[in-house]
């Protein structure tokens, strides 16, 4: 092991420098670049076995081994990628998320324009992508422009930051999901990862409405004269939903996975807190597979009678497009794990540290934040950072102190989520779609963008790290 050890932390080392070679310098696509670089760190763990005179059954079966981490992740986390990218097709389609957005709008006021913008960027952003929640939501960013005579840049900025703080902290928006799952985080403990995120992604928001209100109002947009207004984009919906109705698919599959995870802690007297068949119900509910499908049929509700059902098929078919590069992505990184798992690295990372107690919590943290922030730097996703960091981070929670619980809360897995989260904000510049997305609707020139929305970024993901180091501190 002695010998191993440090060859199979270089070989690790070195497949992760491929990783981010292949997605920023080449270009490829994140698939790719995670499957080329998992046969890299096979085929160089085979070589430190060979030489050791290790265990042969893992370098005789590797291809066998990349197969069974592929499937065994979208076997726990699939469907529930699908469900969710479903329901944010089908709310930005009706336009379920405009009555969302003018809700937010009606309960901040107009005096408040740019918080009005973070607010509804942030709920918007929960079930949709971020970028798509941009494009929905840049005509009605325009029109208050317009009728406050704001910045559009500084709108467009605190819209922006908002929309990012939920889509890289909140399930079920796909990559926290896939991040939780990666980690270890059961269906039950999923709704711990729902309530740990939501005050950090709260702060990460005020920490872009800041910088948006006080650094970008004396940069300028160019956005031409002639643009769509907010009334003319809400002229394309027929009739929009109502608020109550519009915010079912997000809210209700949420009570269900809180019903279901309270329904089954552990009761004093033993058994759950909610026993027999009605507790048996209630847990089954809250799997985060059922609850989002319960989800996915009240927005299928959301549809006019007259809409016909060609169109509700194309609106499932482009929801099916956009889950689909978050699925291969996830099993790629389901994959490295795997062959991760395969070695013995987390024995020799363990023997290193000991029992953990010469790593702290802290410092465990602040190795997924860098983890995550070079490789969203390096490559662009934000979702394929949460994946990438958090493969490679779960056979090595336990040598990191990250495999702790907090009576039933799996608190080392839920802070390391959290971690990873905060460095896949970590920055959002030219190498991003999101990037040129707000840039472009926006009106910000190359230069503009970087002082706006990348600066933003990066104080959004070193002011979530710093609450999750706190929250970390305290809990661990």
């Amino acid at each position: 092991m002695s010998t191993a050890g440090p060859a199979l932390l270089a070989a690790l080392a070195a497949s992760i420098g491929l990783i981010i070679l292949l997605c920023g310098r080449f270009r490829l696509h994140p698939f790719l670049a995670i499957v080329l670089s998992t046969y890299a760190f096979g085929l160089l763990a085979m070589g430190v076995g060979a030489a050791t005179g290790s265990d042969r059954a893992f370098v005789d079966n590797l291809g066998g081994t990349i197969a069974e981490g592929f499937g065994s992740i979208l076997a726990s986390i699939g469907l529930v990628i699908l469900f969710g990218t479903i329901i944010g097709k089908v709310l930005e389609r009706t336009g379920a998320a405009v009555t969302l957005a003018e809700a937010v709008l009606k309960v901040v006021g107009k005096r408040h324009p740019a918080l009005a913008m973070s607010l509804m960027g942030w709920v918007v952003s929960v079930p949709v992508f971020c970028d798509s929640g941009y494009v929905v939501l840049s005509p009605l960013q325009r029109s208050i422009a317009r009728k406050t005579g704001k910045n559009p840049v500084v709108l467009g900025t605190a819209l922006a930051t908002g929309l990012y703080a939920s889509h890289t902290f909140v399930p079920p928006t796909p990559g926290p999901i896939a991040a939780a799952g990666n980690v270890g985080i059961g269906s039950d403990g999923l709704i711990w990862v729902i309530l740990f995120s939501i005050p950090v992604s709260l702060v990460a928001a005020g920490a872009g409405l800041a910088w948006a209100l006080r650094r970008t109002g004396d940069l300028e947009s160019k956005l031409p004269d002639a643009h769509q207004t907010f009334e003319e984009y809400k002229a394309q919906f027929e009739r929009l939903p109502s608020i109550g109705r519009a915010l079912a698919p997000i809210l209700v599959p949420i009570v269900l996975m809180a019903v279901g995870s309270v329904s089954a802690f552990p009761a004093d007297g033993g058994g759950t807190l909610v026993d027999g068949a009605l507790g048996a119900f209630l847990t089954d509910l809250g799997n985060p597979v059922n609850a989002l499908l319960i989800g996915v049929l009240l927005a299928l509700a959301l549809l006019p009678p007259q809409r016909d059902a060609k169109a509700l098929t194309t609106w499932v078919a482009e929801g099916l497009v956009d889950a689909a590069p978050i699925l291969v992505i996830t099993g790629a990184g389901g994959a490295f794990g795997a062959v991760i798992k395969g070695t013995p690295i987390a024995d020799y990372i363990a023997s290193l540290i000991g029992d953990g107690s010469s790593v702290s919590g802290v410092t465990a943290l602040l190795v997924l934040f860098g983890l995550a922030a070079l490789l969203k730097t390096a490559q662009g996703s934000s979702t394929a950072a949460l994946i990438i960091t958090s493969t490679l981070a779960q056979p090595l929670l336990p040598a990191l102190g990250l495999d702790g619980t907090l009576g039933s809360i799996p608190i080392g897995q839920v802070m390391a989520v959290l971690a990873i989260g905060a460095g896949a904000m970590v920055v959002s510049h030219v190498n991003d779609s999101y990037f040129w997305v707000v840039s472009q609707f926006s009106g910000m020139d190359v230069k503009t963008a970087y002082r706006a929305q990348t600066a933003a970024t990066l104080v959004q993901g070193v002011t979530a790290l710093a609450f999750v180091l706190i929250l970390g501190a305290a809990l661990l």
